[in-house]
């Protein structure tokens, strides 16, 4: 376990570096820059503040000044906002997106894991039936049409939620509901495949011929061996709920880290997007290392290797 970990641990600093390095030439490159809208700034304005921001330097000397600062966990000043490091900015935004994603992810998890298991019990059958094609619909659907439909019906037509804002429990259930909808879905579909995969085993026969219930065969049995899909699929899937839906933050005026990346790449803001890009490799790459444990407690024939 601790050689796993350390081997996880190396091939995250490579991962880091591999991925900053790139993002880092990538939006240093690209047309425009952190003044392309303020072309009526005095031009000894501008190059005073490209100067504190060491954007007046040859970009290895960027680069290198980049990842001395990143080593001591300092992504620097907001390029656009000289007023906030980008540690504040996102030391203020990913609390609210974790507090709507955990929420989310709570959400899709019961719902789909419930789904899929109902579903592959009655394999064939109308709710079988119902259920997937629910689940299809939820995959094809954007998440933008989702969350039109629910403020219409539960803003406008029975005015239960608010249609935006934070800070209150009401305002997380519509976000919360449009965001892990289509996770439900594909958890649906991961489970109920993972069900049949695991129930036409030659042990879950053995339990029947047993006597138990399907129920209890199910719960007991089954339901461990179905899970491995689904937390291969929930590795991706928590790091992107919990760093921050883009378009549902911003249809629901949530003050998370989707609006900050979204405000970042439209206003060529460069350290707040290189900020950004580290938190999401993080998040993944430790949801995926965490995916990998849970292999092993939920099948003790796997091998961390």
């Amino acid at each position: 376990m601790i050689a796993f970990l350390l081997r996880r641990f190396m091939w995250f600093v490579i991962t880091v570096w591999a991925v900053q390095s790139l993002s880092f030439f990538l939006v240093r490159l690209a047309p425009g820059g952190p003044f392309t809208q303020e072309r009526n700034v005095p031009l000894h304005v501008e190059l005073a503040q490209r100067a504190k921001l060491n954007l007046d330097v040859p970009l290895y000397e960027q680069y290198f000044g980049y990842f001395g600062k990143l080593f001591r966990f300092d992504l620097g000043i907001s390029d656009r906002q000289p007023d906030f490091t980008v540690n504040e900015i996102i030391a203020a935004g990913f609390p609210v997106s974790a507090s709507l994603g955990v929420l989310a992810l709570l959400f899709a998890v019961a719902l789909g894991l419930a789904a899929g298991i109902v579903s592959a019990v009655c394999r064939g059958r109308g709710w079988d039936v119902s259920i997937m094609a629910a689940a299809t619909l939820g995959i094809a659907v954007p998440s933008f049409v989702v969350a039109s439909v629910v403020i219409i019906l539960f803003v406008f037509v029975w005015p239960l939620f608010p249609a935006a804002g934070w800070g209150e429990p009401a305002n997380l259930v519509l976000p919360a509901f449009c965001l892990g909808a289509p996770y439900a879905a594909y958890i649906a579909r991961l489970s109920r495949t993972g069900m049949l995969e695991v129930l036409s085993q030659d042990y879950i026969r053995t339990a029947y011929a047993k006597g138990l219930s399907t129920r209890a065969v199910v719960l007991r049995h089954a339901l461990r061996g179905a899970l491995l899909p689904v937390f291969s699929f929930l590795g991706p899937a928590v790091a992107g709920i919990l760093t921050g839906s883009l378009v549902i933050e911003k249809i629901f005026a949530i003050p998370g880290l989707g609006v900050h990346l979204l405000n970042a790449a439209l206003q060529r803001d460069f350290t707040l997007m290189l900020g950004m890009v580290l938190v999401y490799t993080t998040v993944l790459y430790s949801m995926n290392t965490l995916v990998d444990l849970s292999y092993r407690i939920l099948d003790p024939r796997v091998e961390l290797t």
